[in-house]
């Protein structure tokens, strides 16, 4: 027969023993007015981890929600094979059906249901309307196993575990199904540096037993460490896909943002001027716990166009300190604290505001923004004496002022009438910048700042930042991401256990020297 009537798939097998357990051939979806997948091919190999890059809005959801059943098939242009049979998903429980699940940054669990009842949910045993309780709890064990969770009882509350753990049960939930296809859309968003290394251990794990999985993420260590294979997203179309072993992450950054990125952390020469907020002798205490401190004893500084860094294990005090300072934590606090040398009092959010402080918090969505309200109103939520004079909002105003952000702050959307929770992550966090802009704070606080964006917007926060240090603005910055804190500080605090345990200079600063500090070693 000649080789060029056969199949494009029997190709791909004869030339390769490592036969495609996905292709996503042609695939073009379409919204009103937009093109979010432009013709993309997508080919995942068996028992590989195959890593999904791309900017927030490169189309990888889009191309997930299309494989998963979510986007039914006729809503879409092109074909979806699995191990060689063309599949036409009408919804999300055929996909399911043919081996495919995913696992959503967003948990899908019932916390108030037990953990054997969240991994049957939807297919409990029962017979004549009675349900099986002994097999849902036994079955549930052996999954459980399967991913590591030897010492999670199936009858415990699945709310009174970590997000780690709930993370694994989502993954023994998709396995029970028989699933051989798994998908994993930014599953570490939320998780400690120990849960990460637990989660990439399992999907090691699969990988020998010849689960196939598609590894979505921002964090480039992450793919760098567990994927075999990577493919860039860009503007809803294929660049391409490449061997791990020739890419490098500044070529994985260059592909994904169409450029070349000559510094990923461009860090402004330190200039401070002079002390805006002093901290002496601060401790917060535990609501829950009154004999015990979150924050116990703290002492610093930050000055004038410089950047504070801020590290720690979850856990550590870095969110309570900075909730504190903010009147924005239900602890009681002790100590001084000072703005441009005098001696205040923050006891709530509209005393610090007033004296100068803004809060960007590590939960956007929470704590940041009102997801169904649009940009101006959004902005101007936290100044609106400014533009309401008798407690009546001025909507010329309010408009002008989400104009001044929408501009300088380089938000993609249409107009500042567009709805904050149709923006990608990215542009929801310059929306909560420009909010806190808009009260001309002194200080800034910026509680994990680039968390769920892609690098071309991390690097578009960055430069915000730089302009703000270069009008003289004080910025705290806590962060997870080392290299980012090593790349965008001028100094760096470290707690360990509510207790301060180091104070770098940038140029001293070391990873291995934050983490000696950050896991308890007292260098003060």
């Amino acid at each position: 027969m000649n080789s060029r009537m056969l199949p494009p798939l029997l190709i791909d097998e004869v030339a390769n023993p490592m036969t495609a357990a996905l292709e996503m051939r042609n695939i073009t979806k379409r919204f009103p007015g937009v093109t979010a997948l432009d013709n993309v091919t997508f080919t995942v190999k068996k028992g590989e981890v195959h890593a999904l890059c791309g900017e927030n809005g490169a189309g990888k959801s889009t191309l997930m929600k299309v494989l998963s059943g979510l986007y039914p098939h006729g809503s879409y242009e092109g074909q979806i094979v699995i191990d060689g049979e063309e599949k036409k998903f009408h919804q999300i429980k055929d996909a399911e059906q043919a081996g495919v699940a995913i696992i959503y940054q967003e948990l899908a669990l019932a916390k108030d249901l037990s953990v054997g009842e969240n991994l049957f949910l939807g297919k409990v045993p029962a017979k004549w309307g009675i349900i099986n309780w002994e097999q849902v709890f036994h079955e549930s064990g052996h999954w459980l196993r399967e991913v590591g969770l030897v010492d999670v009882n199936p009858e415990q509350e699945t709310g009174t575990l970590g997000i780690g753990k709930q993370q694994q049960i989502e993954i023994a939930k998709a396995l029970s199904k028989n699933a051989n296809l798994l998908i994993l859309d930014e599953p570490t968003a939320a998780l400690t540096e120990q849960e990460v290394e637990i989660l990439l251990n399992i999907l090691q794990d699969f990988k020998k037993r010849g689960v196939t999985c598609i590894y979505i993420s921002h964090k480039l260590n992450e793919v760098f460490a567990i994927a075999d294979t990577v493919t860039v997203l860009r503007d809803g179309q294929t660049i391409g896909t490449y061997p791990i072993g020739e890419l490098t992450e500044d070529k994985v950054i260059s592909l994904m943002v169409g450029r070349e990125l000559k510094e990923r952390f461009p860090r402004m020469p330190s200039n401070p001027g002079e002390v805006v907020l002093r901290v002496s002798d601060y401790s917060v205490i535990n609501p829950n716990q009154p004999s015990k401190k979150v924050i116990d004893s703290f002492s610093f500084d930050v000055r004038r166009g410089e950047i504070l860094g801020i590290a720690g294990l979850m856990g550590a005090g870095r969110t309570e300190l900075v909730m504190s300072l903010f009147g924005a934590y239900a602890g009681k606090s002790q100590g001084k604290v000072e703005i441009d040398g005098k001696p205040v009092k923050l006891s709530d959010t509209r005393a610090a505001i007033r004296e100068g402080l803004a809060l960007v918090s590590e939960d956007r969505k929470k704590y940041g923004l009102v997801l169904g309200m649009d940009i101006k109103s959004n902005v101007s939520m936290a100044s609106l004496s400014s533009i309401a004079p008798g407690g009546v909002i001025n909507h010329y105003k309010e408009a002008v002022s989400g104009n001044h952000y929408l501009s300088s702050l380089r938000i993609k959307a249409n107009s500042v009438e567009t709805v904050v929770g149709t923006l990608s992550g990215g542009n929801q966090q310059k929306v909560v910048l420009g909010k806190w802009l808009m009260t001309n704070p002194k200080v800034l606080i910026l509680d994990e700042p680039t968390r769920g964006i892609d690098v071309g917007a991390k690097f578009e926060i960055y430069n915000i930042m730089n302009e703000l240090v270069s009008q003289g603005v004080a910025i705290i910055m806590i962060s997870s991401e080392l290299p980012e804190l090593l790349g965008m500080s001028h100094r760096i605090m470290v707690i360990a256990e509510g207790k301060q345990t180091g104070m770098f200079q940038a140029e001293e600063a070391t990873q291995e020297l934050i983490m000696a500090a950050a896991t308890g070693g007292n260098r003060i």
